[in-house]
């Protein structure tokens, strides 16, 4: 049972899950900023508050999702009927998200929110499901690992067509209206998504089996039983510190490159998809590396080696163009080998609380873990569009300020150099090393093994005592 092996074409249907989701989720997390502030019109502190604002709801809507999944029972499985039914939805929302409205600015705030908050929720139905199923594919803890290196593979190429394709797309379909543009763009990226989506579903299947598989107590039972878990709040925090470095990157790339480095958009597009095809190496390797090592201690030398490379990238002046470039891909290489580092230690936590406490809550585990990073994506993009603010950032200027200037270059060095440092104080706080995940597996495979006997067992003498005949007493 711990052995099952998962083959490559349903890796490579896992991985179109998330590639789905990044190839119009990328554009939020590398464009949407800018976008908002120099296509769309908002002021730069707008931009805050609606990061912000879908954030506060998602606390709430995202929990009720994972619960949610928790009770789902289908001939499809927990999770992957929701990669179906929220396909559509989330399509439809993100074209709605890239189209401005004929309104006045009021107006266009109030459609801004309202069409990323309907984008999150949707994405959250898709993903918050998608994330739990990495946990239920396989026993085998490095497989698991292997399905998402899959899977973010599938984010890199989902990416890299998209750094590659957006911005030509805006030029061509425009014809000089860049809001035109950005709207038919998008509405082609996600109509490749939707395909995307429907592959997943097809070619993924649920394995993994709760030791007991009926959950019928509430709701706060459930939370009451994960708070159990001692490793869960830590993988929280670390999950949020961890995306944070990406995440103000990812959302100052644009205006680094556009008015630090004065690049035009050759380049602009040479450099993200440079910079994706690290991304893509360093998923690959995250497999073969957690085969020879602790994933802790992977996770933990790699945020130290980012914390000094990030903050090192600083000092290359922006003339330097290739120096630039090399040192920003070798930064996604590591980067990236430990994000599907990250995902399969949720499958960890979600074996080790079901050791402890003898319930899998995957998709309250998978959600809470979601908005944790949701979060970290909303503070990133509030951070940089607040420093931005508060630095007199005007979206309408061909030129910056020096103060916009340093601020930006802060914002896509200095700030995740912190982060990362934070992050491998963060991974050393977790005590599910190897050597415990190796105890905890086969203990539960041990239970469930004695439950499918006991369960069998109970039903054969429910069996023959139907069918006996009643001995009447003399």
């Amino acid at each position: 049972m711990n052995k099952q092996r998962v083959g490559i074409l349903e890796k490579i249907g896992y991985g179109m899950g998330d590639a789905g989701c990044n190839i119009v989720g990328g554009a939020v997390f590398l464009f949407l900023n800018y976008y908002y502030t120099d296509i769309y019109g908002l002021t730069a502190a707008s931009v805050a508050a609606i990061w912000l604002g879908v954030r506060v709801i998602e606390a709430i809507s995202d929990p009720l999702i994972g619960m949610l999944a928790d009770r789902t029972r289908s001939r499809w499985g927990k999770f992957r009927p929701y990669i179906l039914f929220f396909a559509f939805p989330y399509v439809v929302c993100c074209v709605l998200m890239f189209t401005v409205p004929d309104f006045g600015y009021t107006g266009k705030v109030i459609y801004a929110f309202v069409t990323y908050l309907m984008m999150s929720i949707t994405f959250s139905f898709i993903n918050i499901p998608y994330c739990s199923l990495g946990s239920v594919i396989s026993y085998d803890q490095q497989e698991r690992v292997s399905c998402q290196s899959y899977r973010f593979m599938g984010v890199g190429v989902a990416t890299l067509v998209l750094t590659l394709s957006l911005l030509p797309l805006v030029q061509l379909l425009g014809k000089g209206d860049q809001a035109v543009g950005y709207q038919r763009a998008v509405f082609i990226l996600s109509m490749l998504g939707l395909a995307m989506f429907i592959t997943c579903f097809k070619l993924v299947r649920e394995r993994v089996i709760p030791v007991i598989p009926k959950n019928n107590d509430s709701i706060f039972s459930d939370i009451k039983d994960i708070l159990k878990n001692d490793q869960w709040l830590k993988l929280l925090l670390l999950t949020f510190v961890n995306v944070l470095p990406g995440f103000v990157r990812m959302a100052a790339t644009m205006y680094f490159l556009n008015y630090v480095v004065k690049a035009d958009g050759t380049f602009i597009t040479l450099f993200m998809s440079i910079g994706v095809i690290g991304m893509i190496i360093g998923s690959a390797l995250a497999k073969p590396l957690s085969d020879y090592f602790c994933k802790l201690k992977i996770f933990f030398w790699i945020s130290l080696f980012l914390f000094i490379c990030s903050g090192s990238l600083y000092f290359i002046n922006p003339e330097y163009r290739v120096l630039l470039t090399v040192g920003y891909f070798i930064l996604n290489v590591v980067h990236q080998i430990a994000q599907p580092i990250n995902w399969s230690i949720m499958s960890d936590v979600d074996d080790y609380g079901e050791w402890k406490t003898g319930k899998r809550l995957t998709g309250i585990n998978f959600s809470c873990n979601f908005l944790a990073l949701k979060i970290g994506l909303a503070l990133s993009g509030a951070l940089v569009s607040s420093a931005l603010a508060w630095s007199g950032y005007h979206g309408t200027q061909p030129q910056q300020s020096p103060e916009t200037l340093f601020v930006i270059k802060i914002m896509f060095f200095v700030v995740p150099s912190v982060c990362y440092l934070l992050t491998a104080l963060c991974v050393r706080m977790l005590s599910i090393d190897r050597q415990l995940m190796v105890v905890v597996s086969e203990d539960l495979t041990k239970r469930r093994t004695n439950y499918s006997e006991l369960t069998d067992y109970l039903a054969e003498e429910e069996g023959l005592n139907r069918y006996q005949p009643e001995v009447k007493s003399s």
